[in-house]
């Protein structure tokens, strides 16, 4: 019998806890609501019969709970916990109601303070006897039900406090209830407050062991469980002091010192923060904090500190060193690098050593290498699947550099542009078109297009073709061709130019001129020779036609056209 009742009481805390919510959600205050004169009218001789009916039903069902076993004894729990939260909404409801008189509900709320002492006390009593109970073997499970009763308890702080309020609003001697109900919301807070502090404190102690451990021994791992426990317990109970917080506040009670504990905790700026006494209070002990480690560690810090600059402006001067050996080597290499390649190799070897020195530089700081290399490795992977498009443009840097299917200063065509290649990472190349636009495009848009190099052979061919009209000298025009090419310069020997009648067109006799040239003189040669055919056929009385034709208008005898009058 008294083991039952024991378990219900236990469980009668998820009624206080769905219960507070319900009245969040319609915005009970802590203390009675005043009456309200827009309030809706009730029907409350119903609600009262009801209050009967539910009163009835919990205690036939309270009654039947001592017997009941099993699955049974769940659905009776269940049925105690929604009628008790009916009931709840209706006082609520009776009291808001200006046409009622809050009289009656005298009974109703004493029973209801009754129940939620009752509910208090046995959680005093299992508190006691578990405390006695400590100091034998089963120490972590007592102290794993300790947690669990004072997590109930400290649900069942608002909800007495509301329905206290509530036999205040009746005329109720509840004062002195209130008041210790009032000092037990601070103790309770203060004790919260420490095992909060204390549990940081261990956490911190954990961790400093964990990456002693790591450091004096590569093969031991992290007691994570031990840590991940740690963290939950400092989260739960920072999440229930967050709650008395709330409801201190609202009692008008000083609560600055528990804010600061839980900032320093979490570290989130809220509203609470905003608080000048929280503000003030955390600034004095970050000032004077500072002052304490700048007394006792200064000199180590800034010695430290000295290091640290010199390491890095050592291994600065050496990266600079290793580049100007890598450009020697690599411009000297039998293997013909690519200007792109070369710059690569030259770039990546600064970069790497002045990298190895910043890592060896924070090691002198106290720094571990092993958990932020580890850091950086899981931070690698998850930013490799955040930069999908920009690891392929670092795969198609790398098959460009490999392949070199062009190099710096280059003429190329590419990606729907023209320009000289001016720069290259493994990203992105630049080019700079011929009207001296600067063009950045990505990689993978260059390897997965035709690329056309225009200069990387140092011989081109300058394809022109030119027309005659059908009653010009072919000779004439193909003679004149011949010395025109063979009179310029720029053109070379070998290959040997062609020239020859290759078309005939609708308008014109075509003439196919194909000069060789350096491919520096490509387009002094294309225009020059273009000017003088153009001279050397006016001259000549040769003409080059334009599309032509003729139109010719047959009539109809039987319908001739009219004559104009």
């Amino acid at each position: 019998m008294q083991g039952n009742h024991a378990f219900f009481l236990t469980h009668f805390c998820l009624f206080c806890l769905m219960t507070f919510c319900v009245a969040s959600v319609a915005g009970l205050p802590v203390s009675a609501a005043p009456k309200n004169a827009s309030t809706p009218s009730v029907d409350t001789k119903h609600l009262i019969a009801s209050l009967d009916n539910i009163q009835s039903v919990i205690d036939r069902d309270i009654r039947r709970l001592a017997h009941a076993k099993g699955e049974m004894k769940a659905i009776i729990q269940y049925r105690i916990k929604e009628y008790s939260i009916l009931m709840h909404e209706q006082i609520q409801q009776l009291m808001n109601t200006d046409t009622f008189d809050n009289t009656r509900l005298v009974p109703y709320v004493k029973e209801h303070v009754s129940f939620i002492n009752r509910i208090d006390n046995f959680f005093k009593r299992e508190h006691t006897r578990i405390n006695q109970a400590l100091g034998g073997s089963s120490d972590a499970a007592l102290m794993a039900e300790l947690a669990q009763i004072d997590k109930q308890r400290d649900r069942l702080y608002r909800f007495k406090w509301e329905a206290l309020g509530w036999a205040k609003a009746l005329n109720l001697n509840v004062e002195q209830q209130q008041q210790d109900l009032m000092t037990q919301l601070t103790l309770r807070a203060d004790e919260l407050n420490s095992v909060i502090r204390y549990t940081q404190d261990k956490l911190a102690i954990a961790l400093n062991n964990e990456t002693s451990n790591n450091k004096s021994t590569a093969n031991d791992t992290p007691n994570t469980a031990k840590l991940l426990m740690l963290n939950k317990a400092l989260n739960q109970y920072s999440t229930r002091l967050a709650d008395l917080i709330v409801l201190l506040d609202e009692l008008k009670q000083d609560t600055t010192e528990l804010k600061q504990t839980l900032f320093e905790v979490s570290g989130n700026i809220t509203q609470d923060i905003l608080n000048l006494d929280v503000a003030s209070h955390l600034l004095e002990e970050w000032i004077l904090s500072s002052k304490n480690q700048l007394v006792e560690h200064g000199p180590s810090i800034s010695f430290k500190l000295v290091v640290f600059i010199l390491i890095l402006l050592f291994f600065y001067a050496l990266g600079k060193m290793i580049r100007r050996l890598v450009k020697k080597t690599v411009s000297n290499s039998s293997l013909n690098f690519s200007q792109l390649l070369q710059e690569f190799f030259i770039n990546l070897s600064g970069k790497l050593i002045f990298l190895f020195g910043l890592l060896f530089a924070l090691s002198q700081l106290g720094i571990q290498m092993a958990p932020l290399l580890a850091g950086f490795g899981i931070a690698g992977i998850i930013i490799g699947f955040a930069l999908q498009d920009t690891l392929s443009n670092f795969a198609s840097g790398m098959m460009i550099l490999i392949y070199r299917p062009f190099d710096l200063g280059n003429a190329v065509r590419t990606a729907g542009v023209s320009g000289k290649v001016s720069h290259m990472s493994l990203v992105s190349t630049t080019i700079n078109t011929f009207d001296n636009q600067r063009l950045i495009i990505p990689n993978n848009k260059i390897w997965g297009d035709i690329i056309h190099n225009i200069s990387v052979e140092t011989h081109r061919r300058v394809d022109m073709t030119f027309g005659i009209g059908y009653r010009d000298d072919i000779a004439k025009a193909e003679a004149l061709l011949h010395q025109i090419i063979e009179a310029h310069s720029k053109v070379l020997a070998e290959p040997e130019p062609t020239i020859k009648l290759h078309t005939l067109s609708d308008s014109s006799i075509d003439f196919i001129v194909r000069p060789w040239a350096n491919s520096g003189d490509y387009w002094d040669v294309y225009w020059d020779v273009t000017r003088e055919v153009k001279l050397a056929f006016d001259k000549a009385g040769i003409s080059i036609p334009y599309p032509q034709r003729d139109v010719h208008i047959y009539t109809d005898n039987a319908s001739p056209l009219p004559k104009a009058e």
